[in-house]
């Protein structure tokens, strides 16, 4: 057992008569490993987008209700009547009425 560790230590299998299969073996996992560390740089930029885009979100939910309520506020009867009336345009003193006409019957 002391002597296969210390083997390895040394790096005696890396010479050895069999040699190219280990190092095969070795770029093999270098190239995993290679692969694993840019999954998980990608994995975590994402990460931080989806953060970022979650924000922006909830800035423009925020904005959007703001203006919503300004619009909401413009749309009222009195707001109308302030901004019209500064513009010379009063409602009128009587109110509408309905008229109604009626079609003439048809003969069968």
């Amino acid at each position: 057992m002391k002597d296969g560790l210390l083997n390895i230590l040394k790096g005696k299998f890396l010479v050895s008569g069999d040699a190219p299969k280990h190092w095969l073996f070795i770029l093999f996992v270098s190239f995993l490993a290679t692969v694993m560390i840019g999954s998980s740089h990608s994995a975590d930029k994402k990460v931080h987008q989806i953060a970022a885009l979650n924000e922006e979100v909830k800035e423009l939910r925020s904005e959007f209700v703001d203006v919503r309520s300004d619009v909401q506020k413009l749309k009222l009867e009195s707001t109308v009547t302030e901004i019209v009336s500064a513009k010379g345009l009063y409602p009128p003193e009587v109110p509408p009425r309905q008229i109604k006409v009626k079609s003439p019957k048809k003969e069968e």
